[in-house]
């Protein structure tokens, strides 16, 4: 069985965590948003690729300025050496914030449902919009309301050809397409720094997942 690869969540400013977690991450995702003053730190201490994610109130996240002082940190944070930029696909004048992050890092742009898991074709159509708009990943999260979700997300995946693709759903229910995911073809699947830190329903931990992807392993 491929390694599956696993993205790491910073989103606490804990050195002694994200320093043991370099041992058993592939990359990290660095929420701006929730770390805030000391994210410039957190990022110079990181060693491994890592993705710069800030998100505003309507997408859930915490951020307090403005889209456009947003932004900027986000380009600010390329400078700073990340390799990947997450940028929701509702952002605004989407097309010219792409144009600047590349060529310096790659874009992986983002959809969240947080109410349910639309059908296998409506994910398609996001699919397809993402990739219209030139995203090197394209990340669709959904919620799931019941064990049969986990079914379009992970088909989805299946179904993405040579598009990179990291897509899973949220929820209790929908752990196992967290773990699937990156088994199915996705390019990596998302991890908390600790048990104790969670930035969504039904998230586990590294140490959870990288657990039972060795339990996993054929004899």
């Amino acid at each position: 069985m491929k390694t599956p690869q696993i993205c790491t969540v910073i989103s606490t400013p804990d050195l002694k965590a994200i320093r043991q977690a370099h041992e058993l991450t592939d990359l990290f995702e660095l929420r701006i948003d929730l770390i805030y003053d000391s994210w410039e730190s957190i990022a110079q201490s990181i060693s491994k690729p890592w993705i710069a994610t800030c998100r505003s109130k309507k997408d859930n996240g915490e951020w307090k300025g403005t889209n456009e002082k947003r932004i900027e940190t986000l380009l600010k944070a390329v400078e700073l050496g990340a390799a990947i930029v997450d940028i929701e696909l509702e952002t605004t004048e989407l097309n010219e914030i792409v144009h600047q992050i590349k060529p310096k890092a790659k874009c992986l742009i983002s959809y969240h449902d947080w109410s349910g898991t639309p059908s296998l074709s409506y994910l398609h159509v996001i699919l397809k919009k993402q990739k219209l708009a030139k995203a090197d990943i394209c990340k669709i999260v959904t919620t799931a309301n019941n064990a049969g979700d986990n079914l379009a997300v992970l088909q989805l995946v299946r179904e993405s050809g040579k598009t990179p693709v990291t897509s899973f759903a949220m929820g209790t229910h929908g752990q196992l397409s967290r773990l699937f995911c990156p088994l199915f073809g996705g390019c990596f699947t998302y991890a908390s720094l600790t048990e104790d830190v969670l930035t969504a329903s039904g998230q586990l931990s590294l140490n959870q997942m990288r657990h039972i992807y060795s339990v996993m392993k054929p004899c």
